[in-house]
């Protein structure tokens, strides 16, 4: 049974859930990740509007099984290194950290399930473009990109894309390899860090987020751990300001968040998933709003459906919810 939980770029999840070492699969017939793949792919195909998300899906036919890979984790500090990492640390420092076999499955699903659940958002910007075919040779940036999968999917249907994210074991999981003309990986805090910045780069056509600019996240209704919660590096006017650099003339940045129910006698960051940016602060980085905190319930429900998340254990009538926000900067 897979595991699906609501991204955060935060490294809260990794203490809540512990690394799993790849191990053999106990029927030998079993069908890879990259088959399951596939398999939802066609699943969730009834269920999107346009042909940009019809190539998306199509894309999983390209996609490669990945062998086991050696990453370096330490549980109490939740620091990742690569294997070549490790072996440069002094052996007091070396020893702090434990050896770990993450395969195929941490490769696609990391610990947020189904990269194919983009493919929401995907129809979403290709409604509001008004665009009803594949685009090609457009640039995005995945703001707390989580994991490869997506990413892979839109670079092998002509996109050009680059995912930012914190997480050490991003970065200890990921090789060069991965990489390529289309696909870049940068690890690091964007945009307060100047080398993480300056990796990324300008010049995108769209900016996206995915369960990571979250209201809860940035600025919660009520007191909570900061483990909990996303730092930005920098205050929600600069992070604003950073993006509309970054983009084009035209370009659109999207958030879509995807959220559990609020549960009234705890409060839970991750369930708070309306924008944690307001109108008033959209438009003083001079952008202009085409969708804010639009519900997205049904549509992400019958995606979920598809995608067999209540085979899965979730329960999608009562514990999952969405909204959506794209803004546009000016011609």
């Amino acid at each position: 049974m897979r595991t699906i939980v609501h991204r955060s770029a935060s490294l809260w999840l990794l203490a809540l859930l512990p690394l799993q070492d790849a191990k053999a699969p106990a029927d030998a017939k079993a069908p890879s990740t990259v088959a399951l793949l596939r398999q939802e792919a066609e699943r969730v195909r009834p269920k999107v509007e346009s042909a940009a998300a019809r190539a998306f899906l199509d894309a999983t036919a390209q996609l490669s099984e990945i062998e086991p890979r050696v990453v370096y984790y330490d549980a109490k500090t939740r620091a990742a290194l690569t294997p070549e990492e490790h072996a440069a640390k002094p052996a007091a420092e070396q020893a702090a950290f434990e050896e770990r076999t993450l395969g195929e499955e941490f490769y696609y699903l990391t610990k947020y399930g189904s990269p194919l659940a983009y493919v929401r958002l995907i129809d979403i910007l290709a409604r509001i473009e008004g665009k009803s075919g594949q685009v090609k040779g457009r640039r995005l940036l995945d703001y707390g990109y989580g994991g490869i999968g997506h990413l892979r999917l839109l670079a092998s249907s002509d996109w050009q894309v680059v995912g930012v994210d914190v997480d050490p074991l991003l970065h200890a999981f990921y090789r060069p390899s991965d990489q390529s003309a289309e696909l870049k990986l940068v690890h690091g805090s964007w945009p307060g860090d100047a080398a993480t910045r300056a990796a990324v780069g300008e010049g995108f056509d769209v900016i996206v987020s995915k369960n990571t600019l979250k209201h809860g996240y940035i600025r919660p209704s009520q007191q909570v751990d900061p483990r909990m919660l996303v730092d930005l590096g920098v205050t929600p006017a600069e992070f604003l300001a950073a993006v509309a650099r970054a983009l084009k003339p035209g370009g659109l940045f999207a958030i879509y968040n995807i959220c559990p129910a609020q549960r009234p006698e705890s409060y839970i960051p991750w369930a708070d998933g309306e924008s944690p940016f307001t109108l008033e602060e959209f438009a003083a980085a001079g952008f202009s709003v085409l969708a804010f905190d639009v519900d997205d319930t049904e549509a992400v429900r019958e995606m979920a459906f598809a995608l067999g998340w209540e085979e899965q254990g979730m329960d999608l009538e009562n514990d999952l919810f969405a909204w959506y926000t794209v803004v546009r900067k000016p011609e």
